[in-house]
Parts: C-alpha cells; sequence; structure tokens
C-alpha cells in the first residue's frame, strides 16, 4: 500500500514546515511501514544548522521517523485524526545517528511495530541515505482520544 502527500494529510496533522514524510511506499498495517523524506537546501532549519555546513538535526530525524510510525499506527488502528485520535511521540531509546543527512539526500525510513499494549505503541526505527544507516531508534507514541 502506498500514499503520497495528499494522502498523508488523512493521517498527520502536521503542515509545513513540519511535516516529515513525504510520500510512503510501502505499508502493512499491524505489522510496518516504509517511507521518504526528501531533503533539499530549501528546509527552513538548514538556514542555522549550519551555515555553510548543512546537516539535517537528529531530532527532526527522530520527529520524521515518528511521524512515520504515526501513520502505521493509524492504519493498524483504523483510525484518523479526524475520528478524534492523533499520536504523540511518548519517547525514544536507543538512539544512534551513524552518518550526517544533508541537502540533497533521500531519507528512506522504516518502522516496525514492536508492542502494542494499552494506547502504548513501540516501535523499530531505522532511516537510511541509499543504503547507509543513518539513524536507528526506538520510539514510544501514545494515543489519545482529543
Amino acid at each position: 500500500m502506498k500514499k503520497d502527500i495528499n494522502e498523508l494529510f488523512e493521517f498527520l496533522p502536521h503542515r509545513y514546515p513540519f511535516l516529515l514524510v513525504d510520500r510512503v511506499i510501502d505499508l502493512t498495517p499491524g505489522e510496518s511501514i516504509r517511507g521518504i523524506k526528501n531533503v533539499t537546501i530549501n528546509e527552513q532549519f538548514f538556514n542555522g544548522h549550519f551555515p555553510g555546513h548543512p546537516i539535517m538535526p537528529g531530532v527532526l530525524i527522530i520527529e520524521a521517523m515518528a511521524q512515520l510510525s504515526g501513520v502505521l499506527a493509524f492504519e493498524s488502528k483504523n483510525r484518523r485524526p479526524a475520528d478524534g485520535y492523533t499520536y504523540y511521540l511518548g519517547g525514544t531509546n536507543r538512539t544512534r545517528f551513524k552518518r550526517p543527512v544533508v541537502p540533497g539526500d533521500q531519507l528512506i525510513m522504516e518502522s516496525k511495530i514492536l508492542a502494542d499494549r494499552r494506547g502504548l505503541m513501540k516501535f523499530d526505527c531505522r532511516a537510511y541515505v541509499e543504503d547507509d544507516l543513518a539513524c536507528t531508534s526506538e520510539i514510544i507514541c501514545m494515543e489519545r482520544k482529543l
């Protein structure tokens, strides 16, 4: 199952400049998801991180993986923000950064469900640039009824 940017608006409440997933390229509800973030020099964070040596902030790589995990959570539970639900980033474990992500890179992200208990979901996330591992993290999301 694939989703373009317009379909992602149904799942993520984020909008520019904070929407950090451009496309879903593979999705198996209840299991896993793969998605893309195209990293361009036009991103606002590159103005200050770092002038003359732009690098995507690690916290935004984590946020991108969390957003992708949110799409997986919504699809796995057959819910949407329009139904009055949202997923918040609740925490991260074992986060490691392996290489910098720079303008022109395409961040390919993967998320797999590790646990789903009482409104908390844990995901095993990885982000790659081409075949190079850029970041790994366990991400915890909390479901909330608005």
